[in-house]
This record gives C-alpha cells, structure tokens and sequence, in this order.
C-alpha cells in the first residue's frame, strides 16, 4: 500500500501537488552577472547609477538605493548590465544565498547572479522561492579560495512552480502579509527603544538633591575566573562571557545582584545578573554595596561611553580601578534609584514581550514558507 498523500507525487524536488510541475530557474528567469569599472579611474565613480554590492543585500527586501555610484562613463567600461524595477539581486560569492528586489534601475559587482523575472513568473513568488533555496545553492558551489555558484549551476537549480501565475501571485501575497507584520513589529520595538533610552537619560539625569560619587563608593568591581574545572552541560548556572552565556557550571561564582561589563574584547554591552552565575575571566562582575540598586546601576552603566575609558591600543580592554574612578550622580534616597530601576524595568518587559512575538512570528512565516512553497496548503 502506497503512503503517497492523495493528490501528490515524488519528484526531484520532493512531494508536490499533482498538478505542480518541475522547471530550472531559467524557465522563470534571466541570470544577469554584475562588473566593476576599475576602482583607479576617478572618472568612473560618484556619478548617478546605482550600483549594489553584496553587503548591501539580505537585511531588507526591497532595494531602494546603493551606496556608492558609478558615471555613465563608468559603467561603459565594464561588465556590469543595467538591471529593472523587479530584478532580484542574488549574492553568488562567498556569503551565498542572500536576496533583494530592486525598486529603481541599478547594476551590481560581480559578486550577483541577478534574476529578472520572465513573463510566467511572480517576482515576489519568485523572491520567496529562492530564499528558501539556501542549502540547495550551496550544494551547487564551488571554488578554492571562496565559495561562488556559476551562471550554469544556478539556471540548472530545480523548483517547484504552481500551474498558474496567479496562484504563484496568491502564496506570495500572504507571505508578503506575513512580513508586513514582521516588519510592522520591527518598527514597534525599535520606537519602544528609542522611547525608552529617552526616558533612561531624561530619568538618569542628575536633579537637586543627587549627589557626585566615584562608582567606587557604590560598588566593587571583581574579576571572573576560568571556567575550566567547573563547566558542566548538565549545570545549572550559566556562564558568562562579554557577548553573553557561553555555557553552563555545576557551581556559582556569586549570587547575588550584580552589573556586568567587559573587561576585554566587548566592553560597550553591560549585563545584569539577578541570580547566580559563573564569570568567565574576560568579563568583570560587580559586588553592589548596601542601600544601591543594582538594576539602577546597570541602567546607568549602560549610558556610560565605555571605549573613552579603553586602555587599550589593541583588544579594547578596561581596567577595573578606572571603572571604580568614573563618577556619576545618584539620589541620596535610596528608593528613588529602586523607582527609576522599576520604571525602565517594566518598559524593558514591555520590549521583551514584543520580542517574543516578532520571534513567533518570524517562525511562523518561515512554516508558511514550507507549506505554502512546496503545494502543502493552496491558496486558490
């Protein structure tokens, strides 16, 4: 007895609909490479036309303007092929995979197998298809010194098409959905921040009655240890690093509120401890002396411009008596530091809480993707 799903069948590409059929890119596409006018000629560069490079793809979907430009006169003497509103930009070299639709005229270096869209195909349908083709492109590069995936393999790659255009058109509507709330709550989370570090400078700043201290008579800056000895998978304390928890100890270096902050390599990012933790040598803990608030202080570590205290010509590095000679103001109540913690705290819940729902969505839209691309669900 056959477990094939009724209404589907096995392809190279997978299990699609029945009346899904199996095309290359090329039956949906034109791949365009890229060039770049010779980088000595001052004549070829600063002019008028858009021309992308790879880091410029992969963080937003529709491309509106390159950061450099090339001349009429730049573009004459090289490879590189003007490009429509609709083309979609395919990083080919190195960091393959990564992808943006054009929204004005442009070309590109070498580093982009760019695809127009023919006539049978939705751009953003396509868009979408492509992007979920990661492995796939990989799979199909090659080279010695850095990965590239030619012309030839990339128009060879199989897809799975829908039968008609206009059902191409109706999945890339709804993921197109999908990513207007994503980016919708993007924008969210960035305004609650940038509301939020206008309340921690406005909150933070000194008022009558506060008083100038050396963070040395707020707290004790402490060194971490190795971790070699106490590591254990199975722990239940983390370990920290300066870029965050890097594993987890079957014993705590200290346990009670503490701010953190590099001591080597990060030391712009500041971190907050409530529970017990482990330190790795790099990072610096704090003991936080009584009648202070740890939370408050964190805040204020985070407005502190930490590489202007760098001591280092290499690796940034601080030094934990420098920390302890910053000075700062602090109300002389106690509770008002407990209130401004609690205040920043609560906005800092509020982002978090949005957080979450941009990572349930993102997973959501990327189970919509492996539905909706593949003819699981149909959208007629």
């Amino acid at each position: 007895m056959s477990d094939m799903p009724k209404g589907f069948k096995q392809t190279e590409v997978g299990l699609i609909p029945e009346d899904w059929d199996v095309k290359t890119i090329d039956y949906c596409a034109d791949i365009v490479g890229g060039g770049t006018p010779s980088t000595f000629n001052p004549k070829y560069w600063n002019g008028k036309i858009n021309w992308f490079t790879p880091t410029e793809v992969g963080t937003k979907k529709y491309l509106i303007e390159s950061n450099r430009k090339i001349t009429e006169e730049g573009y004459s003497n090289c490879s590189a092929k003007m490009l429509p509103v609709g083309t979609i930009l395919l990083t080919s070299r190195a960091g393959i995979g990564d992808l943006g639709i054009l929204t004005v005229e442009s070309c590109t270096n070498q580093g982009f197998q760019s695809l127009i869209p023919k006539d049978n195909s939705d751009g953003d349908f396509l868009y979408y298809l492509v992007g979920s083709l990661k492995n796939e492109l990989l799979k199909n590069a090659s080279g010695s010194t850095f990965l590239e995936i030619s012309p030839g393999k990339l128009k060879a790659i199989q897809i799975p098409l829908p039968p008609t255009k206009a059902e191409q058109t109706a999945i890339a509507a709804a993921l197109n959905d999908a990513d207007a709330l994503i980016t919708a709550l993007e924008k969210l989370i960035a305004k609650k921040k940038a509301v939020k570090l206008g309340a921690m400078q406005e909150l933070l700043k000194p008022k009558a009655g506060w008083v100038e201290k050396k963070l040395g008579d707020v707290l004790k800056v402490k060194h971490g240890k190795s971790q070699k000895g106490v590591a254990d998978d199975n722990g239940i304390y983390p370990i920290l690093a300066s870029g965050g928890i890097i594993g987890r100890a079957k014993v705590f270096l200290y346990d009670k509120p503490s701010v953190l902050i590099g001591r080597k390599g990060t030391i712009d990012v500041p971190q907050y401890m409530e529970t017990p933790f482990w330190t790795v040598d790099t990072l610096f803990y704090t003991e936080i002396f009584t009648g202070n608030n740890a939370k408050f202080i964190f805040y204020m570590f985070n407005l502190i411009d930490w590489y202007a205290y760098n001591e280092a010509s290499g690796v940034p590095s601080l030094n934990s008596k420098t920390i302890e000679q910053i000075e700062r103001y602090f109300p002389t109540d106690p509770n008002e530091q407990t209130k401004i913690a609690q205040i920043l705290s609560d906005m800092d819940s509020e982002i978090e809480a949005l957080e979450q729902r941009l990572k349930k969505q993102k997973q959501i839209k990327q189970g919509m993707m492996q539905v909706l691309l593949t003819g699981k669900v149909r959208l007629v």
